[in-house]
């Protein structure tokens, strides 16, 4: 069994962060109990591509697509999820129920950041971010991520702050794999979220 720390995992890096939305009626299975949160008949994604970095316990690249569901506050539940680190794919599913699986993944940071994941099966998306400016303001968040977890459904808290940037996203989704509920699809808002920390779990 691979190792990985308890929770809750303290972890800090970049990220890019897209918003869709996506008809009810092609949502991704959500776990039981969890339902989307629904505006004129769509519901809303998330997208975001996670470059881990150091002073964070773990430091790995991640791509996810989570759904906001009904909570008590802001909650979301995954149900697309690739990470390239072997560690974080086993707490990830043992501590929380996320559905982790490996891929690779790429990422060039800069004006422009760009980013691909694929398995060796076959490519998932690719991304290319470029920021717009803003203004240099720390913000914070709370939220809960809900997954189906040994047979019952767990809300984990998540609190975290960044430096949020609007930006202009140019994504290609492979209508074939797992993502391919949002090809064809223009986001509605992107930014990247800069110099993060997110306290994850209880």
């Amino acid at each position: 069994m691979t190792a990985y720390p308890p929770e809750p995992w303290n972890l800090a890096g970049q990220a890019y962060l897209s918003v869709w939305r996506v008809p009810v009626s092609e949502l991704p299975d959500l776990p039981d109990g969890a339902e989307p949160v629904v505006v004129g008949g769509r519901a809303q994604v998330f997208t975001a591509w996670i470059d881990y970095q150091e002073p964070g316990q773990l430091q790995y690249h991640e791509l996810l697509a989570t759904v906001a569901v009904r909570g008590t506050r802001l909650s979301s539940s995954i149900t697309d999820i690739w990470v390239d680190s072997e560690v974080s794919l086993a707490g990830g599913r043992a501590l929380w129920g996320i559905p982790k699986d490996l891929a690779a993944l790429d990422f060039t940071h800069g004006r422009t950041f760009t980013a691909s994941a694929a398995t060796h099966e076959d490519w998932i998306a690719t991304a290319a971010f470029t920021a717009r400016p803003s203004l240099p303001v720390k913000l914070p968040a709370a939220f809960d991520v809900v997954q189906m977890l040994d047979g019952r459904l767990k809300r984990s808290p998540v609190r975290a702050t960044a430096r949020p940037r609007p930006a202009a996203a140019d994504w290609k989704i492979n209508e074939a794999g797992p993502l391919g509920f949002l090809a064809g699809q223009r986001p509605v808002l992107s930014a990247g979220l800069r110099d993060f920390t997110i306290v994850f779990g209880g």
